[in-house]
């Protein structure tokens, strides 16, 4: 392969944060699955979020921001970005499954952006008002840094769901 060919093939790097990536999102709405919608809005940590408004930010502040954005600079989304903690919050008209299916539907327009750009290459665009100077510099960057934000918000969603209702993912099986 070219210094900044695609590396989408079993077994490139690409592939294989993508396939780590995969298992955190699975992990996130694995974790819900079962919950009805009141469940869903039903904040149980003191700080008052709750598991929807957690996956409506996970779909609009990490996979359209950091891919559709960053990694694309889609001048659409760029353009429509939200400030502050709007994300976490979900209107009460909007239904639970609407949520859902833009958080998958967002997965597989990312999936589109990481499958379609090299490992190495550099970012399209950066939020300097909200970060400063980069700190992430690559579609690999961009990947670790999502990797990590998803599992530490499918923690999160773990502990919300055992408080709800006692059910806790294994990680092992």
């Amino acid at each position: 392969m070219t210094e900044n060919s695609i590396e989408t093939a079993p077994g490139s790097e690409v592939s294989a944060l993508l396939r780590v990536l995969a298992g955190q999102r699975r992990h996130v709405l694995g974790t819900l699955d079962g919950l009805d919608a009141e469940a869903l809005r039903r904040p149980v940590l003191p700080s008052g979020w709750h598991c929807l408004g957690l996956v409506q930010h996970l779909a609009l502040d990490v996979e359209r921001f950091w891919f559709r954005a960053v990694v694309a600079g889609d001048a659409e989304v760029i353009g429509g970005l939200t400030s502050g903690a709007e994300a976490w919050k979900v209107a009460p008209d909007v239904p639970a499954a609407a949520v859902l299916d833009a958080y998958r539907r967002e997965t597989e327009l990312a999936d589109g952006v990481i499958t379609a750009t090299a490992a190495d290459a550099g970012l399209a665009w950066w939020p300097h008002d909200l970060f400063g100077e980069p700190h992430l510099h690559t579609l690999r960057d961009v990947l670790l840094h999502v990797i990590t934000e998803t599992a530490c918000h499918a923690g999160h969603l773990d502990a919300a769901r055992e408080l709800i209702d006692g059910r806790r993912w294994l990680v092992l099986t």
